[in-house]
C-alpha cells in the first residue's frame, strides 16, 4: 500500500504529569496539524490544572543522547523548544541545534507556569537571550516573557511591537509576541516582526479559564506547519487559527486551568456538546 509519510517535528520541553501543557501538548498539537511528533524530555514535573508542585531537571547527558538518538534516525524537518529550565541545558540544546543545524526551529521561551511555578531559573534568562535566541527562526514569548526578556511594561498593542523590535535585536530571525494576556484588548492580537516588516494576527477573545497549555500548544503547531513547508507568515496563521479553536472547544477538566482541546475536529468527538464542526473545516486544512 503506497502511504504517504508525514514531515517529522521535534519539541525538546518539559513533561507535564496533567496532560495538558509541556511534551504532551506539543506532541498533540504537532499531530494535529500533520505531523510526526518526536521529543525530548528535559525535565519531568509534577503537574495538574491548578499547579506545578515540584521539578526535576534530567542529567544533561540523557537530554543530549535523546536529541542525538532522534537525528540519528528521524528527517526532522522543524524543531520546537519549551522548558529549558537551567543554564547548562540551554547551552546544550543550542550546541545540539547548530551541531544538528536544527532549522526551524521555534523557541517557546517558557519562563513561569500559569500558576506562578518559575520553570526558568533567573540566572538563566541571559543564557537564553544570548545563546539560544540567536538560532531562532522564530521566538513566540508572551507579554509576560516579553517584558521579562526586554524589560518593557506591556499593556498595549503598541507595547507588543517595541517588544517584538528589541528581541528581535537579540538575534533570532523573527519574533512572534503574543496578545492573549492583554486584558485591555477587545481581541487577542499577537505582533510577528522579521526585522522588515510587521504583520498582525487577531481573533476572538474567548472567555474561559481553561487555557492551560495554550502557549506550548500554539508554538508547536507553528513549528508542524514550517515543517510541512509552510511560509512562517501562513504557518503563524494556521496556527493562530487552530489554537483559537483548541481554546474555544477547551475541555473543563480539574478543579483549575483545564486544558485546550487539541483533537475538537475529530469524528470520535462529536458525541460530546464540543467539537462540532467539520474536520476539514475546524483544522484549517
Amino acid at each position: 500500500m503506497n502511504r504517504q509519510i508525514p514531515p517529522v517535528a521535534l519539541t525538546i520541553a518539559g513533561s507535564d504529569s496533567g496532560g495538558g501543557a509541556g511534551i504532551q501538548a506539543d506532541i498533540k498539537a504537532m499531530q494535529a496539524n500533520g505531523v510526526f511528533a518526536a521529543s525530548v524530555i528535559t525535565a519531568v514535573t509534577a503537574q495538574n490544572t491548578r499547579a506545578v508542585t515540584a521539578a526535576f531537571e534530567l542529567p544533561l547527558e540523557l537530554i543530549e543522547a535523546q536529541i542525538d538518538a532522534v537525528f540519528e534516525d528521524l528527517p526532522v524537518a522543524a524543531v520546537k523548544t519549551g522548558m529549558l529550565s537551567s543554564a547548562a541545558i540551554i547551552e546544550l540544546v543550542a550546541r545540539k541545534a547548530e551541531q544538528w543545524q536544527m532549522r526551524p526551529l521555534v523557541v517557546d521561551p517558557v519562563m513561569i507556569s500559569k500558576s506562578g511555578y518559575p520553570l526558568l531559573k533567573p540566572d538563566a534568562v541571559a543564557t537564553l537571550r544570548e545563546a539560544l535566541l540567536p538560532l531562532a527562526t522564530l521566538v513566540t514569548p508572551n507579554a509576560h516573557e516579553a517584558a521579562h526578556l526586554t524589560g518593557l511594561k506591556i499593556e498595549t498593542v503598541e507595547d507588543l511591537y517595541e517588544a517584538a523590535r528589541r528581541i528581535k535585536a537579540m538575534g533570532p530571525q523573527a519574533v512572534l509576541v503574543k496578545g492573549g494576556h492583554l486584558s485591555r484588548e477587545a481581541e487577542a492580537v499577537d505582533v510577528l516582526f522579521d526585522g522588515e516588516r510587521f504583520e498582525e494576527f487577531r481573533a476572538p477573545r474567548i472567555d474561559t479559564p481553561h487555557t492551560h497549555g495554550t502557549g506550548c500548544t500554539y508554538a508547536s503547531a507553528i513549528a508542524a506547519n514550517l515543517a510541512r513547508g509552510f511560509s512562517l507568515v501562513e504557518a503563524v496563521r494556521r496556527a493562530k487559527r487552530y489554537v483559537t479553536e483548541a481554546i474555544r472547544h477547551a475541555l473543563p477538566i480539574g478543579g483549575g486551568h483545564g486544558p485546550t482541546h487539541h483533537f475538537y475536529f475529530l469524528e470520535s468527538f462529536k458525541g460530546f456538546p464540543i467539537g462540532t464542526e467539520e474536520p476539514e473545516k475546524a483544522a484549517g486544512v
